[in-house]
């Protein structure tokens, strides 16, 4: 699994529209619209938000690994 649809299921799956998430990242909907459909990248200082903001591993969020570990601060 990529991490794009990855980090979209884990976004579904707790209910959070994507101008929600955009704004956690600093983003409009578009913009985060964009990382998850493919049209831009996303960035690390991103990626840490979000492991942070779902208390989820990096590897997981990215689709190295299945298991979904909370991310240790």
């Amino acid at each position: 699994m990529d991490y794009r649809t990855r980090i979209r299921n884990v976004r579904e799956d707790r209910d959070y529209t994507q101008a929600e998430v955009g704004k956690i990242l600093n983003k409009t909907q578009q913009g985060y619209n964009h990382i998850e459909t493919g049209r831009a990248e996303l960035k690390i200082d991103d990626l840490i938000c979000l492991c942070r903001f779902y208390h989820l591993s990096a590897d997981y969020l990215i689709g190295l690994t299945d298991e979904p570990r909370p991310y240790n601060a």
